[in-house]
Parts: structure tokens; C-alpha cells; sequence
């Protein structure tokens, strides 16, 4: 993530969601969660004098966070809030559930949880195959398929 200035972010990535310092290099900081590994940390640097990003082509909309349940989710929901944050309540995605707030710099986090999961109304092994849709956008499923491009996967070998 760029900052224009990294004091608030930071405090907030340490104080609301418990991430703490790993370590420094040319400029970029790395802060972690747990042990800091894949999917746990996040590098920051300050870049004052960029504009702010937009929305467009190859932008990152969010950065998502995953929480193991509803239990973990509330409860770093109210650590967001006692920051200063203004999370969005508990949204049902049908595959898991997603809170929404932006830290200081103005930067998009989800909170998901794990769970229920992709194989809720598929079998795994079949993950990937068809175009599956939440109950709530299967009534305009025509209009949906009628609108994406048409794939092919790859011969087997």
C-alpha cells in the first residue's frame, strides 16, 4: 500500500487488527499478523506527493482480510470501530460473510470469514466447471450469461 503518510495507517493496522512490525527495506515497511507469512502481512511506504488512486483498469478495488468465523469477525469488527472506523454491518455473500471499512489512508479492507465456503452448493471436485450464482442473482441468470465471454478450457493432454 502507498500512504501519503504512514502514522495513522500504521497505528490503526497495530491498534484495531493486532499487525506488527517485521521489518524494513528501501523505504517499504512490512507489518504482520500472526507469523507474517503468505496471506498475513502487508508492506506499506509513504508516498506523499501521489495522488490518490481510482478506480480503472488493473486497480485493486479491496484487500481482504480472512477471519476464521462470525466470532473472530465481530469481535475485530468492534476493535475497527474502537479505532475510529465505520465498518459496514455483517453482509451474507451466500459463500462467506464480508465486513467492510477503510483504514485511515482511506484504503478498502473486507473482513471474510472462512466459511461456509465455495463448496456449499457444489461438490469441490467440480469447483470452476459452470457458472454458479448466490440465490439472489439466479432469477437473472439469462442476463448475466448473456453479457460474459464465452470460455474454453484447454484440451487435456
Amino acid at each position: 500500500m502507498l500512504e501519503r503518510d504512514l502514522k495513522e495507517p500504521v497505528s490503526f493496522l497495530r491498534e484495531a487488527l493486532g499487525f506488527h512490525l517485521i521489518g524494513e527495506e528501501n523505504g517499504w515497511q512490512r507489518y504482520g499478523i500472526g507469523d507474517g507469512m503468505s496471506g498475513q502481512h502487508i508492506d506499506l511506504a509513504a508516498a506523499p506527493n501521489e495522488r490518490r488512486g481510482a478506480w480503472g483498469t488493473g486497480g485493486i478495488h479491496h484487500l481482504a482480510w480472512r477471519v476464521s468465523d462470525d466470532e473472530e469477525q465481530c469481535a475485530v469488527r468492534e476493535e475497527v470501530v474502537r479505532a475510529g472506523a465505520q465498518p459496514t454491518p455483517v453482509i451474507d455473500r451466500f459463500w462467506f460473510k464480508s465486513v467492510y471499512f477503510r483504514e485511515p489512508g482511506g484504503v478498502l479492507f473486507e473482513l471474510a470469514t472462512i466459511g461456509p465456503g465455495f463448496a456449499v452448493d457444489e461438490a469441490a471436485t467440480h469447483l470452476g466447471e459452470r457458472l454458479v450464482l448466490p440465490p439472489w442473482l439466479e432469477p437473472d441468470r439469462a442476463a448475466i450469461e448473456a453479457v460474459l465471454p464465452r470460455l474454453t478450457p484447454p484440451a487435456s493432454a
